[in-house]
């Protein structure tokens, strides 16, 4: 009994211990583990394109590798461009946005009968001279800038892992003279390896449907900076649960400063709530299956424990490091009670 107390403390103090370290080396951790995720969507993409009966017969394996970072690369090249491309429009547009808001207000106003109170007449002043949208998109602009600066250390990372690459079975051959104990290192990266490359081919596969589609709906009905919101959706595609509201909010939210009409918000509201319940409910299951047979709550927790150590990069790695713990875990004795707790139906 004292010794599994022992090894209880022991367990939470170095987990505390390795919480910390994270906390405070997240900036040189997350491009790293970036780096490493655009390596796994990379070589998943190879192997899609390997099961393909066509393309999987005609080109080499070299060749499939460098159509898959050549994907990748024209992929983030477009982001570039969108926001380099849209971030003037959006400062230039931003007075028209703040009047946007302003009247949007004053009519809420009307609707709940209070544009006649004394009380309101002083609040929408400070309204008037609080509200400022143009510092607020500026911020974020430079927020953007940063990002795209972790985004060119993230590829200079992603490079040189696919370097090492080549050499990475005979470092595993390396680590040690017994051989049972270099086949299980072996059998459980390529277990990692392809679970994870699987799950992050498929996400990326879908979330680009997703942004396609909600593109489509978003140019059809007229909404401004249409491309980056599809972007923004796409991206948002890959945080359980939250990103699928956030992706429905965030171009909401421009259509009610662009239209100011609660019937054109609800033309924008409707289809891309839609295409999220579809892909999300029916198109996602059935493509992704359970790939990663991951406990729903278990990403819920993860996604809160990882978005307060990392913040919104942490959302996004979430499911990733869970399902590589997942798969540590239940490699070990000691570990394996985890490994089932984390996983969907107890099975490993």
């Amino acid at each position: 009994m004292i010794s599994r107390f022992q090894s209880f403390v022991s367990g939470a103090v170095l987990a505390v211990v390795i919480g910390w370290v994270l906390y405070i080396g997240k900036e040189v951790f997350v491009p790293v583990i970036f780096g490493a995720l655009v390596v796994y969507v990379i070589v998943g993409l190879t192997r899609l394109m390997d099961r393909m009966p066509v393309i999987g017969r005609m080109l080499p394996p070299r060749i499939r590798s460098t159509l898959s970072v050549l994907v990748i690369a024209c992929a983030l090249a477009v982001i570039a461009h969108l926001i380099l491309a849209n971030k003037d429009s959006v400062l230039a547009l931003a007075p028209q946005y703040q009047e946007s808001i302003l009247a949007a207000i004053q009519r809420a106003a009307v609707f709940l009968h209070i544009e006649t109170e004394p009380t309101w007449t002083t609040l929408r002043r400070d309204l008037v001279a609080q509200i400022s949208v143009q510092p607020l998109i500026g911020s974020m602009v430079a927020s953007v800038s940063a990002i795209a600066v972790t985004v060119v250390i993230v590829l200079l990372y992603a490079s040189f892992l696919l370097i090492e690459q080549r050499s990475f079975d005979a470092k595993i051959a390396a680590l040690s003279s017994d051989t049972r104990s270099v086949a299980r290192i072996r059998q459980l990266t390529s277990d990692i390896n392809s679970r994870i490359g699987a799950y992050l081919a498929l996400k990326t596969f879908l979330s680009i449907l997703l942004g396609a589609t909600s593109w489509i709906a978003m140019t059809f009905i007229g909404l401004e900076f249409a491309a980056f919101w599809a972007v923004l959706i796409a991206l948002l595609n890959y945080i359980p649960y939250i990103g699928s509201f956030l992706g429905v909010l965030f171009p909401v939210t421009m259509s009610i400063v662009q239209f100011a009409n609660p019937n054109d918000v609800l033309v924008v509201l409707l289809p891309l709530s839609a295409l999220q319940f579809l892909i999300g409910n029916f198109l996602d299951p059935y493509v992704m299956g359970n790939s990663l047979n991951l406990s729903p709550f278990a990403i819920l927790v993860s996604l809160a424990a990882w978005s307060a150590l990392w913040g919104i990069a942490g959302a996004f790695l979430a499911v990733p490091i869970t399902a590589i713990m997942a798969i540590v875990f239940s490699e070990f004795t000691g570990t394996r009670p985890i490994a089932v707790l984390l996983s969907r139906d107890g099975r490993l």
